[in-house]
């Protein structure tokens, strides 16, 4: 009895986050649009809406803390997103959006080797995310780690050939 009193009063607290929404299917679709894209400019708009698919929180809650942590890297106060990002993969760790921001505020703070582990966590729950992609590539490469990190963007071109990244393309490697 006392339990259910608890959880009762403790409401949202113990909430479970459901699953990410499904958007490989969408985002398959805007990877073809990408790769057939006439120019730089129409790549940009198809990345926009590859953004509006990684930035779709599964809930309200995981939403407001996705906005509220991205709201503070505008506003450089990346230690606050940090905090705010590890709350929401907490709640929700099989949303992969939570992994790329939270190694983006670490990129930032030049935590390259934490940035890494968050990278490879994000691809790991979304295999397609181009952006976490980009972000692995110029992780290895401020790591040193350029044979690896030309794989990463090789990769990452392969879903995305208009991708800004592309200019650091080597054929040394």
């Amino acid at each position: 009895m006392r339990w259910i009193l608890f959880a009762l009063l403790a409401g949202p607290a113990f909430a479970q986050c459901p699953a990410a929404p499904e958007i490989e299917a969408p985002l398959r679709v805007l990877i073809d649009e990408a790769r057939a894209a006439p120019d730089e400019r129409a790549a940009r708009a198809v990345t926009g809406d590859m953004w509006a698919l990684w930035t779709r929180a599964p809930d309200a809650r995981a939403q407001e803390m996705l906005d509220e942590a991205r709201a503070r890297m505008r506003q450089s106060d990346l230690v606050g997103a940090e905090t705010i990002l590890s709350e929401l993969i907490s709640y929700c760790p099989d949303y992969a959006e939570g992994y790329n921001q939270r190694a983006f505020a670490h990129f930032l703070l030049g935590d390259f080797a934490l940035a890494l582990p968050d990278l490879d966590a994000a691809l790991e729950r979304s295999p397609l995310h181009v952006a976490a992609m980009s972000g692995r590539f110029l992780t290895l490469r401020a790591l040193g780690r350029e044979t690896e990190a030309q794989e990463t963007l090789r990769a990452a071109l392969a879903l995305n050939p208009w991708l800004p990244e592309r200019v650091y393309l080597s054929t040394d490697h």
